[in-house]
Order: structure tokens, then sequence, then C-alpha cells
């Protein structure tokens, strides 16, 4: 069983950094309801979204099915181009290559923990699934430095190996939150690309200021990635769960962080994966630290339907 402590977010939650810009953010270029703003959106296909496929009552450890990775591929494929998964084992291993039925780019992660015997098996089939083809970027890791499960020797060594062991056409990075490559420049040495999480949320930044946030949090990023590509991995709004400092979550304040997000990666061609896909009830109860907001991230609820259809 895979320790709860698995989980397919990423928090970017660090002590003593809670920023809060004096201004706020721009006003929309139109005067579009949130509904146009919606259609206009989703009338051609987005980047990416990270995908959950645990449907109610399942957590990590249990096994996935092909048939509920189809399920809900299918209706993400109407909407993005690429999905992103967190593992590689326990029916994880399925998404990529359900994805690539549909039609969808991958960005395939190897789940990293303090566990060897499982770090080897996640690499492993991280390295036959990228010989399946089935594989465009490869992700060593997800958080690891944050929840401090390996330390960064570790990590690059990690890095490295699958370096190696990969076809060279296949990029490589580490996904963490964004101040980790501003404070490790062995590991964006180490990435083929920079896979970063942001989250004005969990760094307690009111939503008026949260886009402007998550934009200089790209562009700090920017400054220290040696010209290497950068991939917002991660970023996102809940839609219920309660507040963290000046941030709360609420069905309205996801839509507007929604819309105005991939509305700015639209428009200045930034490859993002919004966080995301589906609901997941087992992070309340889990070790990630998220309390009742952690099940509140989705687009899509528990039954998989679309939570801003009625309320744009």
């Amino acid at each position: 069983m895979r320790p709860s402590a698995l989980r397919t977010e990423a928090m970017s939650q660090r002590a003593n950094k809670h920023h809060h810009l004096i201004r706020t953010d721009r006003p929309a270029r139109d005067d579009l309801s949130p509904k146009d703003r919606l259609t206009r959106l989703t009338q051609k296909k987005m980047h990416g979204i990270a995908f959950s496929a645990y449907t109610k009552d399942q957590k990590p450890g249990d096994q996935l099915t092909e048939t509920q990775i189809n399920r809900r591929l299918g209706i993400l494929a109407r909407q993005f181009n690429w999905v992103r998964s967190f593992s590689t084992t326990e029916g994880n291993e399925l998404i990529p290559r359900a994805a690539k039925a549909f039609g969808l780019q991958t960005l395939t992660g190897a789940w990293l923990g303090r566990d060897q015997e499982k770090n080897r098996a996640e690499i492993d089939q991280l390295v036959s699934l990228a010989e399946e083809g089935v594989v465009d970027i490869a992700a060593c890791g997800n958080e690891v430095l944050y929840r401090g499960d390996l330390d960064e020797g570790a990590l690059l060594d990690c890095m490295a190996e699958l370096r190696d062991r990969l076809p060279s056409h296949i990029p490589i990075g580490y996904v963490d939150a964004y101040y980790e490559f501003e404070d490790r420049p062995a590991l964006v040495t180490a990435s083929d690309v920079l896979l970063i999480n942001c989250y004005p949320f969990w760094e307690g930044c009111a939503l008026p200021y949260a886009i402007l946030y998550m934009q200089d949090m790209y562009r700090r990023v920017k400054r220290v990635a040696q010209d290497k590509r950068v991939i917002i991995s991660e970023t996102g709004w809940p839609t219920a769960g309660g507040a963290f400092y000046g941030a709360e979550s609420s069905m309205e304040g996801a839509l507007d962080y929604f819309l105005r997000a991939m509305e700015w990666a639209t428009e200045e061609d930034i490859e993002m994966f919004y966080f995301s896909s589906f609901d997941e009830a087992w992070k309340v109860a889990s070790e990630a630290g998220e309390g009742a907001v952690g099940a509140h991230w989705g687009l899509w609820d528990e039954d998989e339907v679309f939570k801003y259809a009625k309320l744009a």
C-alpha cells in the first residue's frame, strides 16, 4: 500500500513566505461576462491539466482501472492538449497509455518518497513507459524536497540515472515549488525543463493579487532558468474548504482565478497545467496537511460534473 503522503497536488506552502502585493490585478481587457469568458476560453483546447483518476471511496494505494481512467480522460481530452500524471504504479501506468489513445500529450511522473524499493519500481516503470513511446516529458519526483523525503543529493542521483536511461529526445525535470529552483542552482542544471508549482493560495495571497503573484513566481524562475524551458506544472484555487491567511476559498473566487490564469497563459503562450481535474475527498484525511480545503481543487466534482457550468 502506498502511504497516504502520495498526493496529486503541490501546496508550495512555506513558513515566512507570505507575500503581499500593493496593487490589484489588472482589469479584464473587455466587458465580457464570466460565462462569455469561459465560453471563449474553452472554444479552443487549453494547454494542460493535472489528472486524478481516484473516484469516491478511493485513495492512493488502491488499484486504478482502465475503465475509470478512460472515462475521465474522455472528459479532459475535449478541453486540453496535455495531461499530467503523478505515478507509474498501482494502475497509474495506464494513464499515459490511455492518454495517447485520446490524442493527448503526456507529462508523466515517477512518484518518489522515502521507500527506496517503491522509488525503484516507479523509476523502472517510467523508463518502460518512455520506451513504449507514451511519455513526452518525464518528471523525476514531485515535491520530494518540500516534503523532506529525499535530500538534494539523492534526488540529483535519481535524475542523473533517469537522464541516462531515457531516450535522449524526452526531456526530464523535477516538480516542486517555484522557490526551490531559485535556491538550488544544481537542480536547475540537472533539469532539461523546469517544472514549477505556483500556488498563491498556499502563501496566503488574497485573490485580487493572486494572478500578479503567480506571474511573479513564474518570472522569478525564468530569471534563474539558464534559458531552459519553464512549465507551470500546477496552479489553481480551491472552491471550498476554508481560508489560509488572506486567501479564501470559494466557487466564485476559483472561477475568477481559473479564468485569469488560463487567459494569461493563452495570451502569453505559457505552458501551464491547471490543478486539478477532479475533486478528491481522500485528501481531507491524508497526511498532506491541507485539511478540508484539500478536497476541493477540481474543475469537476467527484461526480464528474463541471463545477462552473451553472455559476458562469
